[in-house]
Protein backbone atom coordinates (compact mmCIF):
# COMPACT_ATOMS: atom_id res chain seq x y z
CA UNK A 1 0.00 0.00 0.00
CA UNK A 2 1.16 3.51 -0.78
CA UNK A 3 2.37 5.15 2.42
CA UNK A 4 0.14 8.14 1.68
CA UNK A 5 -3.01 6.89 -0.13
CA UNK A 6 -5.12 9.59 -1.75
CA UNK A 7 -7.87 11.16 0.35
CA UNK A 8 -7.70 12.03 4.02
CA UNK A 9 -10.15 9.35 5.10
CA UNK A 10 -8.05 6.59 3.50
CA UNK A 11 -4.83 7.99 4.95
CA UNK A 12 -6.36 8.06 8.42
CA UNK A 13 -7.76 4.56 7.98
CA UNK A 14 -4.26 3.34 7.08
CA UNK A 15 -3.16 4.62 10.49
CA UNK A 16 -5.98 2.93 12.37
CA UNK A 17 -8.48 5.82 12.49
CA UNK A 18 -12.00 4.56 11.81
CA UNK A 19 -14.75 6.33 9.87
CA UNK A 20 -16.57 7.27 13.06
CA UNK A 21 -13.58 9.28 14.30
CA UNK A 22 -13.13 10.77 10.84
CA UNK A 23 -16.72 12.01 10.86
CA UNK A 24 -16.25 13.39 14.38
CA UNK A 25 -13.33 15.43 13.06
CA UNK A 26 -15.47 16.66 10.15
CA UNK A 27 -18.22 17.67 12.58
CA UNK A 28 -15.73 19.58 14.73
CA UNK A 29 -14.41 21.45 11.70
CA UNK A 30 -17.95 22.23 10.50
CA UNK A 31 -18.88 23.62 13.92
CA UNK A 32 -15.65 25.61 14.25
CA UNK A 33 -16.22 27.16 10.84
CA UNK A 34 -19.70 28.19 12.03
CA UNK A 35 -21.24 26.35 9.10
CA UNK A 36 -24.77 24.89 9.26
CA UNK A 37 -24.78 21.20 10.09
CA UNK A 38 -25.94 20.42 6.55
CA UNK A 39 -22.40 21.24 5.36
CA UNK A 40 -20.90 18.37 7.35
CA UNK A 41 -21.33 15.84 4.49
CA UNK A 42 -19.74 18.32 2.07
CA UNK A 43 -16.75 18.77 4.38
CA UNK A 44 -16.45 15.01 4.79
CA UNK A 45 -16.68 14.37 1.05
CA UNK A 46 -14.08 17.04 0.25
CA UNK A 47 -11.63 15.75 2.84
CA UNK A 48 -12.19 12.13 1.87
CA UNK A 49 -11.06 12.95 -1.67
CA UNK A 50 -8.52 15.69 -0.96
CA UNK A 51 -4.83 15.21 -1.68
CA UNK A 52 -2.36 16.47 0.89
CA UNK A 53 -1.50 20.07 0.00
CA UNK A 54 2.10 21.11 0.43
CA UNK A 55 2.58 23.48 3.36
CA UNK A 56 5.56 25.70 4.11
CA UNK A 57 5.84 27.12 7.64
CA UNK A 58 8.11 30.15 7.94
CA UNK A 59 9.42 31.44 11.28
CA UNK A 60 10.81 34.96 11.53
CA UNK A 61 10.92 37.31 14.56
CA UNK A 62 8.98 35.09 16.94
CA UNK A 63 8.96 33.23 20.24
CA UNK A 64 7.81 29.98 18.54
CA UNK A 65 4.57 30.18 20.55
CA UNK A 66 2.45 29.33 17.52
CA UNK A 67 4.68 26.35 16.75
CA UNK A 68 4.26 25.25 20.36
CA UNK A 69 0.48 25.51 19.91
CA UNK A 70 0.76 23.41 16.75
CA UNK A 71 2.83 20.73 18.49
CA UNK A 72 0.17 20.46 21.20
CA UNK A 73 -2.69 20.07 18.77
CA UNK A 74 -5.07 17.29 19.74
CA UNK A 75 -8.12 17.77 17.50
CA UNK A 76 -6.50 16.30 15.37
CA UNK A 77 -3.10 15.61 16.97
CA UNK A 78 0.07 16.95 15.40
CA UNK A 79 1.10 13.64 13.82
CA UNK A 80 -2.14 13.50 11.83
CA UNK A 81 -1.83 17.14 10.82
CA UNK A 82 1.72 16.62 9.58
CA UNK A 83 1.40 13.12 8.14
CA UNK A 84 -2.17 12.94 6.88
CA UNK A 85 -3.85 16.32 6.40
CA UNK A 86 -0.86 18.35 5.17
CA UNK A 87 2.46 17.69 3.52
CA UNK A 88 4.65 19.87 5.71
CA UNK A 89 7.63 20.35 3.42
CA UNK A 90 9.41 22.98 5.48
CA UNK A 91 9.22 23.85 9.15
CA UNK A 92 12.47 24.75 10.91
CA UNK A 93 11.41 23.38 14.29
CA UNK A 94 10.12 19.94 13.30
CA UNK A 95 11.88 19.07 10.02
CA UNK A 96 14.69 16.53 9.86
CA UNK A 97 17.03 18.34 7.42
CA UNK A 98 19.22 21.19 8.63
CA UNK A 99 21.40 23.88 7.10
CA UNK A 100 21.70 23.84 3.31
CA UNK A 101 19.57 20.70 3.06
CA UNK A 102 16.72 22.46 4.85
CA UNK A 103 16.90 25.45 2.54
CA UNK A 104 16.97 23.10 -0.46
CA UNK A 105 13.73 21.52 0.82
CA UNK A 106 12.17 24.98 0.87
CA UNK A 107 13.21 25.91 -2.65
CA UNK A 108 12.30 22.49 -4.05
CA UNK A 109 8.78 22.72 -2.61
CA UNK A 110 8.26 26.26 -3.92
CA UNK A 111 9.36 25.26 -7.43
CA UNK A 112 7.50 21.93 -7.54
CA UNK A 113 4.21 23.31 -6.17
CA UNK A 114 4.17 26.86 -7.51
CA UNK A 115 0.71 28.38 -7.15
CA UNK A 116 -0.62 25.33 -5.26
CA UNK A 117 1.01 25.26 -1.84
CA UNK A 118 -0.03 26.93 1.41
CA UNK A 119 2.20 29.11 3.57
CA UNK A 120 1.95 29.78 7.29
CA UNK A 121 4.02 32.71 8.53
CA UNK A 122 4.91 32.94 12.22
CA UNK A 123 6.67 36.00 13.56
CA UNK A 124 7.12 39.57 12.39
CA UNK A 125 9.25 40.68 9.46
CA UNK A 126 11.87 43.37 10.18
CA UNK A 127 12.28 45.92 7.39
CA UNK A 128 14.77 48.41 8.85
CA UNK A 129 18.34 48.34 7.47
CA UNK A 130 17.30 46.01 4.65
CA UNK A 131 15.93 43.41 7.05
CA UNK A 132 19.29 42.55 8.61
CA UNK A 133 17.65 41.85 12.01
CA UNK A 134 16.24 38.49 10.88
CA UNK A 135 18.05 36.28 8.40
CA UNK A 136 17.75 32.58 7.63
CA UNK A 137 20.46 30.87 5.59
CA UNK A 138 21.95 34.26 4.81
CA UNK A 139 18.69 35.64 3.38
CA UNK A 140 16.52 38.28 5.02
CA UNK A 141 13.01 37.48 6.18
CA UNK A 142 11.77 40.10 3.71
CA UNK A 143 13.40 38.31 0.78
CA UNK A 144 12.16 34.86 1.85
CA UNK A 145 8.60 36.04 2.50
CA UNK A 146 8.36 37.80 -0.85
CA UNK A 147 9.55 34.74 -2.72
CA UNK A 148 7.60 32.08 -0.82
CA UNK A 149 4.34 33.96 -0.17
CA UNK A 150 4.38 35.50 -3.62
CA UNK A 151 4.12 32.09 -5.30
CA UNK A 152 1.65 30.46 -2.89
CA UNK A 153 -2.01 29.60 -3.40
CA UNK A 154 -2.70 31.27 -0.06
CA UNK A 155 -0.83 32.54 2.98
CA UNK A 156 -1.94 32.38 6.61
CA UNK A 157 -0.39 34.70 9.17
CA UNK A 158 -0.41 32.79 12.45
CA UNK A 159 -0.23 34.86 15.63
CA UNK A 160 -0.08 38.54 16.49
CA UNK A 161 3.48 39.09 15.23
CA UNK A 162 2.84 38.04 11.63
CA UNK A 163 -0.50 39.88 11.74
CA UNK A 164 0.86 43.37 12.35
CA UNK A 165 4.32 43.01 13.92
CA UNK A 166 3.36 42.01 17.46
CA UNK A 167 5.62 42.86 20.36
CA UNK A 168 8.69 43.46 18.09
CA UNK A 169 6.62 46.25 16.49
CA UNK A 170 5.63 47.81 19.82
CA UNK A 171 6.84 51.39 20.24
CA UNK A 172 9.51 52.36 19.37
CA UNK A 173 9.77 49.37 16.95
CA UNK A 174 13.58 49.42 16.61
CA UNK A 175 13.75 46.84 13.80
CA UNK A 176 10.91 48.22 11.68
CA UNK A 177 8.90 45.05 12.25
CA UNK A 178 5.74 44.59 10.18
CA UNK A 179 3.22 41.86 9.45
CA UNK A 180 2.71 40.00 6.19
CA UNK A 181 -0.18 42.25 5.17
CA UNK A 182 2.06 45.33 5.32
CA UNK A 183 4.99 43.75 3.48
CA UNK A 184 2.93 42.14 0.73
CA UNK A 185 -0.46 43.81 0.29
CA UNK A 186 -2.72 42.19 -2.25
CA UNK A 187 -1.67 38.55 -1.92
CA UNK A 188 -4.27 35.89 -0.93
CA UNK A 189 -3.87 36.27 2.83
CA UNK A 190 -5.76 35.13 5.91
CA UNK A 191 -4.82 36.79 9.19
CA UNK A 192 -5.23 34.63 12.31
CA UNK A 193 -3.88 36.70 15.21
CA UNK A 194 -3.64 35.62 18.81
CA UNK A 195 -0.76 35.01 21.14
CA UNK A 196 -0.68 32.20 20.18
CA UNK A 197 -3.13 31.24 17.43
CA UNK A 198 -5.63 28.57 18.39
CA UNK A 199 -4.57 25.56 16.32
CA UNK A 200 -8.20 24.37 16.03
CA UNK A 201 -8.99 27.58 14.15
CA UNK A 202 -5.88 27.16 12.02
CA UNK A 203 -6.88 23.61 11.08
CA UNK A 204 -10.43 24.77 10.33
CA UNK A 205 -9.11 27.43 7.95
CA UNK A 206 -7.12 24.78 6.06
CA UNK A 207 -10.18 22.51 5.97
CA UNK A 208 -12.25 25.38 4.55
CA UNK A 209 -9.66 25.88 1.82
CA UNK A 210 -9.66 22.16 0.98
CA UNK A 211 -13.47 22.00 1.00
CA UNK A 212 -14.38 25.15 -0.92
CA UNK A 213 -11.15 25.95 -2.77
CA UNK A 214 -11.04 29.41 -1.20
CA UNK A 215 -10.20 31.17 2.03
CA UNK A 216 -13.11 31.82 4.45
CA UNK A 217 -14.94 35.15 4.62
CA UNK A 218 -13.07 37.81 6.59
CA UNK A 219 -13.58 41.05 8.48
CA UNK A 220 -11.96 44.39 7.63
CA UNK A 221 -8.63 43.18 9.04
CA UNK A 222 -8.54 40.00 6.98
CA UNK A 223 -9.43 37.80 9.96
CA UNK A 224 -11.83 34.88 9.31
CA UNK A 225 -15.29 35.68 10.58
CA UNK A 226 -15.84 32.17 11.91
CA UNK A 227 -13.11 32.79 14.50
CA UNK A 228 -13.07 36.58 14.88
CA UNK A 229 -16.62 37.63 14.07
CA UNK A 230 -17.92 37.79 17.64
CA UNK A 231 -16.75 39.88 20.57
CA UNK A 232 -15.29 37.85 23.43
CA UNK A 233 -17.50 39.73 25.91
CA UNK A 234 -20.66 38.50 24.19
CA UNK A 235 -19.87 34.82 24.79
CA UNK A 236 -17.94 35.13 28.04
CA UNK A 237 -19.00 32.80 30.85
CA UNK A 238 -18.67 35.77 33.24
CA UNK A 239 -20.98 38.03 31.20
CA UNK A 240 -23.92 37.53 33.59
CA UNK A 241 -21.79 38.98 36.41
CA UNK A 242 -20.96 42.01 34.27
CA UNK A 243 -24.65 42.60 33.62
CA UNK A 244 -25.36 42.24 37.34
CA UNK A 245 -22.62 44.71 38.28
CA UNK A 246 -20.57 42.00 40.05
CA UNK A 247 -16.87 42.75 39.53
CA UNK A 248 -13.60 41.44 40.88
CA UNK A 249 -12.05 44.37 42.76
CA UNK A 250 -8.67 42.80 43.51
CA UNK A 251 -6.98 39.50 42.81
CA UNK A 252 -8.05 36.77 45.21
CA UNK A 253 -11.03 38.59 46.66
CA UNK A 254 -14.41 36.94 47.16
CA UNK A 255 -15.64 37.98 43.71
CA UNK A 256 -12.55 36.49 42.09
CA UNK A 257 -13.14 33.21 43.90
CA UNK A 258 -16.77 33.22 42.77
CA UNK A 259 -15.90 33.83 39.13
CA UNK A 260 -17.17 37.41 38.85
CA UNK A 261 -16.41 39.74 35.94
CA UNK A 262 -12.76 40.78 35.42
CA UNK A 263 -13.45 44.04 33.57
CA UNK A 264 -12.18 46.23 36.42
CA UNK A 265 -9.00 44.13 36.58
CA UNK A 266 -8.15 45.09 33.02
CA UNK A 267 -10.00 42.47 30.97
CA UNK A 268 -10.12 43.59 27.33
CA UNK A 269 -12.94 41.23 26.36
CA UNK A 270 -15.37 44.08 25.55
CA UNK A 271 -12.96 45.35 22.87
CA UNK A 272 -11.66 42.03 21.51
CA UNK A 273 -13.04 39.79 18.79
CA UNK A 274 -12.18 36.08 19.01
CA UNK A 275 -13.89 32.74 19.65
CA UNK A 276 -11.79 31.90 22.73
CA UNK A 277 -14.85 31.40 24.99
CA UNK A 278 -16.32 28.75 22.68
CA UNK A 279 -13.32 26.97 21.11
CA UNK A 280 -10.93 27.42 24.05
CA UNK A 281 -7.47 25.89 24.48
CA UNK A 282 -5.97 22.70 25.96
CA UNK A 283 -8.41 20.24 24.39
CA UNK A 284 -11.17 22.82 24.73
CA UNK A 285 -10.93 22.70 28.51
CA UNK A 286 -10.06 26.27 29.42
CA UNK A 287 -9.07 29.75 28.29
CA UNK A 288 -7.54 32.79 30.07
CA UNK A 289 -10.77 34.30 31.45
CA UNK A 290 -12.03 30.88 32.49
CA UNK A 291 -8.78 30.38 34.38
CA UNK A 292 -9.25 33.67 36.25
CA UNK A 293 -7.11 36.02 34.13
CA UNK A 294 -8.50 38.86 32.06
CA UNK A 295 -8.27 38.94 28.27
CA UNK A 296 -5.31 41.04 27.03
CA UNK A 297 -6.78 41.60 23.56
CA UNK A 298 -4.05 39.68 21.72
CA UNK A 299 -6.11 39.23 18.54
CA UNK A 300 -6.50 42.98 18.03
CA UNK A 301 -4.37 45.26 15.87
CA UNK A 302 -1.52 46.87 17.83
CA UNK A 303 -2.60 45.27 21.11
CA UNK A 304 0.78 45.68 22.83
CA UNK A 305 0.40 49.46 22.59
CA UNK A 306 -3.37 49.95 22.56
CA UNK A 307 -4.39 47.44 25.24
CA UNK A 308 -1.67 48.05 27.81
CA UNK A 309 -1.28 48.39 30.75
CA UNK A 310 -2.89 44.95 30.73
CA UNK A 311 -4.08 45.14 34.36
CA UNK A 312 -5.69 48.55 34.04
CA UNK A 313 -9.30 49.04 33.09
CA UNK A 314 -9.84 50.18 29.52
CA UNK A 315 -10.42 53.94 29.41
CA UNK A 316 -12.60 53.72 26.32
CA UNK A 317 -14.34 50.86 24.52
CA UNK A 318 -15.69 52.30 21.31
CA UNK A 319 -19.22 51.25 20.46
CA UNK A 320 -19.76 49.56 23.80
CA UNK A 321 -20.39 52.37 26.28
CA UNK A 322 -19.24 50.65 29.49
CA UNK A 323 -16.29 52.88 30.27
CA UNK A 324 -18.31 55.55 32.03
CA UNK A 325 -20.72 53.36 33.90
CA UNK A 326 -19.00 50.15 35.03
CA UNK A 327 -19.44 51.16 38.66
CA UNK A 328 -23.16 51.72 38.19
CA UNK A 329 -24.07 49.08 35.63
CA UNK A 330 -25.90 46.86 38.10
CA UNK A 331 -28.06 49.77 39.20
CA UNK A 332 -28.64 50.73 35.58
CA UNK A 333 -29.80 47.22 34.73
CA UNK A 334 -32.29 47.18 37.61
CA UNK A 335 -33.56 50.65 36.66
CA UNK A 336 -33.83 49.61 33.02
CA UNK A 337 -35.88 46.52 33.88
CA UNK A 338 -38.16 48.55 36.14
CA UNK A 339 -38.61 51.15 33.42
CA UNK A 340 -39.42 48.42 30.89
CA UNK A 341 -42.12 46.97 33.15
CA UNK A 342 -43.48 50.44 33.80
CA UNK A 343 -43.61 51.24 30.09
CA UNK A 344 -45.32 47.92 29.43
CA UNK A 345 -48.01 48.79 31.97
CA UNK A 346 -48.58 52.21 30.40
CA UNK A 347 -48.83 50.71 26.92
CA UNK A 348 -51.30 48.07 28.12
CA UNK A 349 -53.45 50.76 29.72
CA UNK A 350 -53.47 52.81 26.53
CA UNK A 351 -54.45 49.77 24.52
CA UNK A 352 -57.30 49.05 26.93
CA UNK A 353 -58.55 52.65 26.58
CA UNK A 354 -58.35 52.48 22.78
CA UNK A 355 -60.06 49.10 22.54
CA UNK A 356 -62.96 49.02 25.03
CA UNK A 357 -64.75 46.41 22.87
CA UNK A 358 -62.02 43.93 23.84
CA UNK A 359 -63.40 43.79 27.40
CA UNK A 360 -64.71 40.45 28.65
CA UNK A 361 -68.32 40.28 29.69
CA UNK A 362 -67.13 40.25 33.30
CA UNK A 363 -65.15 43.44 32.73
CA UNK A 364 -61.69 41.86 32.61
CA UNK A 365 -59.34 42.78 29.78
CA UNK A 366 -58.03 39.78 27.82
CA UNK A 367 -54.26 39.31 27.48
CA UNK A 368 -53.10 40.38 24.05
CA UNK A 369 -51.01 37.80 22.18
CA UNK A 370 -48.82 40.70 21.09
CA UNK A 371 -47.66 41.10 24.67
CA UNK A 372 -47.01 37.40 25.28
CA UNK A 373 -43.61 35.82 24.51
CA UNK A 374 -43.94 33.28 21.69
CA UNK A 375 -41.74 30.41 20.63
CA UNK A 376 -38.50 31.71 19.19
CA UNK A 377 -39.13 35.26 20.41
CA UNK A 378 -37.90 37.15 23.42
CA UNK A 379 -40.11 38.77 25.99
Amino acid sequence: MNEFPEGLEKRLAARGVNRRDFLKFCSLMTATLALPIRYQPKVAAALAAATRPALIWLEFQDCAGNTEALLRASRPPIEKLVLDILSVDYHETIMAPAGKQAEKSLLDSVQANKGKYLVVVEGSIPTKDNGVYCTVGGRSAMDIARQVCGSAAATISAGACSFYGGWPAAAPNPTGAVGVKDLMPGIPLLNMPGCPVNVVNLTAAVVHFLTFGALPATDQFGRPLFAYGTRIHDNCERRAHFDAGEYVQEWGDEGHRKGWCLYKMGCKGPATFHNCPTVRYNDGVSWPVGAGHGCVGCSELGFWDTMSPFYRRLPDVKGFGVEASADQIGVAVVAGVAAAFGAHGVISAIRAQRDPIAKHKDGATPVSTEDTPQAGKGA
